[in-house]
Order: C-alpha cells, then sequence, then structure tokens
C-alpha cells in the first residue's frame, strides 16, 4: 500500500496509526527479535482496517499493479484471505469477486498479468481453512491460481490443514503455503510432506539443512524470498495478502 494512500484513508476516517505508520515510516521490524512478528502483525492488522469501501480495495489493487509495473514486474500475484474482510465486504464470496473484478480493472489498465492466490489462516480452525479451499476451488481458470496458508507458523499445527490442501490440489490449484520464516527445517519439511506444497513462502531457513535444500531442489519446489515487506492487504511481488 502507497504511504499517502494510508495516510489519506486513515484520515477520511478519523482512524489513529501509531507513529510507526506515519512519522517513522517504513516502520523497523527485526526477524532475529522474537516480538518482531507480533509488532509487524500489529502493525499490519492497523494498516488494513482503513480499508473500508469497494472503492478502497480497487485503489489498492490499481495502485499495486501500477507500482510493479513502474518497477518493471511482467507478473504479479495477490494473495488474500477473504474472511478477514467478509464481515465488511458481503462475506467471502462477495469479497472474492471484489478482489477479482478489481484485479481484471488493473490488468485492463496497467497490461499487468495478474493472478489471486486465496489464503487461509493458520491461527483459525482448520475447518475454517476447508472453507476457503472450497473457495478457491470455485474460482480456478477465472482468476485464483493458488492456495495457501499463512499468519504465525508457530501456530497451530501445519498436519490438521492438510484435508483443506487435499481439496485445492484436487481442484487443480497450485499449493503455496508459508513455512521456513519463524521455524526451522525440521517444520519446512512437515510443510512439504503434509500439504504436498509445490511453493513455499519463505522458506529461507532451509538454507539451515543442505538435504533439505537438495529435497526442495529435486521436488522443483520453488521459494518465495522477498528483498523487503511491505504492509498492504496482503502481496507477493509488491502486495503481500489483500
Amino acid at each position: 500500500m502507497r504511504h499517502e494512500t494510508l495516510l489519506e484513508l486513515a484520515t477520511r476516517d478519523g482512524i489513529r496509526l501509531p507513529d510507526q505508520l506515519v512519522s517513522e515510516w517504513p516502520p523497523a521490524l527485526s526477524a532475529a527479535d522474537e516480538k518482531g512478528w507480533f509488532r509487524f502483525q500489529r502493525l499490519y492488522d492497523v494498516a488494513r482496517s482503513v480499508l473500508r469501501t469497494e472503492a478502497d480495495i480497487r485503489r489498492l489493487v490499481m495502485e499495486v499493479a501500477e507500482d510493479d509495473v513502474r518497477d518493471g514486474g511482467r507478473w504479479l500475484e495477490i494473495q488474500v484471505d477473504p474472511s478477514g474482510y467478509a464481515a465488511k465486504f458481503g462475506g467471502i464470496t462477495a469479497f472474492t469477486d471484489l478482489v477479482l473484478d478489481a484485479v481484471r480493472d488493473a490488468e485492463r489498465s496497467t497490461g499487468l498479468g495478474i493472478a489471486v492466490i486465496i489464503a487461509s489462516n493458520r491461527t483459525r480452525h482448520p475447518m475454517d481453512a476447508r472453507t476457503l479451499a472450497r473457495l478457491a476451488a470455485q474460482y480456478v481458470d477465472h482468476g485464483v491460481v493458488g492456495f495457501g496458508l499463512s499468519n504465525d507458523e508457530r501456530r497451530g499445527r501445519t498436519e490438521e490443514f492438510d484435508h483443506a490442501f487435499q481439496i485445492a490440489e484436487k481442484a487443480g490449484l497450485r499449493l503455496m503455503p508459508h513455512g521456513g520464516e519463524l521455524r526451522g527445517p525440521e517444520h519446512i519439511r512437515t510443510v512439504l510432506r503434509s500439504l504436498h506444497a509445490t511453493r513455499l513462502g519463505h522458506g529461507v531457513r532451509a538454507a539451515e539443512d543442505p538435504a533439505l535444500l537438495d529435497e526442495i531442489v529435486r521436488a522443483g519446489v520453488a521459494l518465495e524470498v522477498c528483498p523487503t515487506s511491505n504492509v498492504s492487504l496482503g502481496v507477493y511481488s509488491d502486495l503481500t495478502s489483500v
């Protein structure tokens, strides 16, 4: 999300932003600090709280696409957890329809190829993930290309999300869970084997285990390694999580 957009939308609705999102922008966060994740999540939730109207969602998607093109991007994948916006936008299906319509508008305007990944939240019950997997399956060939699992990987049991990923796999979606950011190689192995990941969000701690790296290469699993982190709805490339 552009900083000026964040500030403008917050001012419009009288939302008080913490200094880290105003005068101390961009916020300084450390992955080496155990509290770093919680600071990031708090700021992330505050930032996304400014998205209150359909026009806000459309603006965000368009600006992300424009910025990606400016930076030389040719393909953008937006990861979104519809359940985080369902209450404001008429449910998970209505919100997904809105995002996909905004994506089509942005594609026409910018010429950038854009796709959507539906992401479940590991801090919620695995049954919620199954619901989102079925939702994602309905949009195969209509803009949704993958199914993910995000949020603090120290929460929940990864194995309990296997049924949701089976639903997504049967629908032909790419399987893109997060893993290997806050937990090490053994958890990456769990993610790969339990969820059949075809792409791994982060995965940076695989570098601690050469045998695991060899396994990842042999399996053809791609790793999403981002040089920077942007506050937004949720994105890969320029956007980190709608």
